[in-house]
C-alpha cells in the first residue's frame, strides 16, 4: 500500500474529508491524498469544528479501498500511523486517547475522523497542529491543545505520515493492538462516558482495548463494559 499518489493540494478548501469523499465516490483510487493550507468547514468528532490557523496544522485527507474484514481496525491503526509519524520528526512521545485522539503529555495534538462506505471506500482524515501558539487555540475546546512544534512544516509531516500510514494499514490485527495498547492513555485511570450504553453508572476504569477495537471500562461494582462508541472524559 502507498499513500500520497495522486496528492490533490488546496490553498484553502472546505474540508478535506469532503473533497477526499467526493473523489472516492467518483473512482480514487486507493493511496489518493487530499490536503489543505486552509478549511473553512473542517469537522472533528460528533460535527465539532476543527480549526487551524493557515499552513500551521496538517489537513489530511486519504482514501482506502477496498474495505475487508481485515480493515475491522482501522480506527486504531490510524492513529497508532500519526504517533509513530510525529515521533520520527520531533522528539515526542504521543500517547492515544481512545478512540482518535493524539496526546502529548494529556494535550490534544492530533485528531482522525474517519468516514466510510464500506465495502467500497474509506477517507481516512487526520488533522496534526504544527505550529499553533496557545493563544491561537479556540477557548471552547473540550481538552487543552498543543502543537508538534520544532519547526515542522506541513510538508514533511505529510510525506512522514504517507509512510507510516501505508505500513499500520497493513499490519495485522494482533500488531495493531499491541501498538494500541502500549499507548494507551486511557488504561487504570478513573473517566467516564456520555453516550454508548447506560450501564455501571457511566464511569470506571480503564481496562483497555478488546479484539474489536472497544474500549473496556471496569465499573465500580465490579462489571467489565465494553464501549464501541461515546464521549469519555477523564476523572481528575
Amino acid at each position: 500500500m502507498r499513500f500520497g499518489a495522486p496528492l490533490h493540494h488546496h490553498e484553502v478548501i472546505d474540508s478535506t474529508n469532503l473533497v477526499a469523499k467526493d473523489l472516492a465516490a467518483d473512482g480514487a483510487p486507493s493511496g489518493t491524498v487530499v490536503t489543505a493550507d486552509e478549511q473553512t468547514a473542517g469537522r472533528g468528532r460528533g460535527d465539532r469544528v476543527w480549526t487551524a490557523p493557515r499552513g500551521k496544522a496538517l489537513l489530511y485527507s486519504a482514501i482506502l479501498r477496498p474495505l475487508d474484514l481485515d480493515d475491522v481496525l482501522l480506527p486504531l491503526a490510524a492513529p497508532v500511523a500519526v504517533c509513530e509519524a510525529c515521533e520520527s520528526l520531533a522528539p515526542v512521545r504521543c500517547e492515544l486517547k481512545w478512540p482518535n485522539d493524539v496526546w502529548i503529555e494529556q494535550r490534544k495534538l492530533a485528531g482522525v475522523l474517519i468516514e466510510a462506505r464500506p465495502p467500497e471506500w474509506a477517507v481516512i482524515g487526520i488533522g496534526v497542529n504544527l505550529g499553533i501558539a496557545d493563544d491561537e487555540f479556540p477557548d471552547d475546546l473540550r481538552w487543552p491543545a498543543t502543537s508538534l512544534g520544532h519547526g515542522i512544516e506541513p510538508e514533511r509531516m505529510r510525506d512522514a505520515l504517507n509512510r507510516s500510514l501505508a505500513k499500520w494499514v497493513d499490519a495485522d490485527q494482533p500488531r495493531v493492538l499491541e501498538a494500541f495498547a502500549a499507548r494507551d492513555a486511557l488504561r487504570g485511570r478513573k473517566l467516564s462516558w456520555s453516550g454508548g450504553p447506560d450501564v455501571g453508572g457511566r464511569s470506571g476504569t480503564g481496562e483497555g482495548i478488546d479484539e474489536r477495537g472497544n474500549l473496556l471500562v471496569r465499573s465500580a461494582g465490579g462489571e467489565l463494559i465494553a464501549l464501541g462508541s461515546g464521549e469519555i472524559s477523564l476523572e481528575l
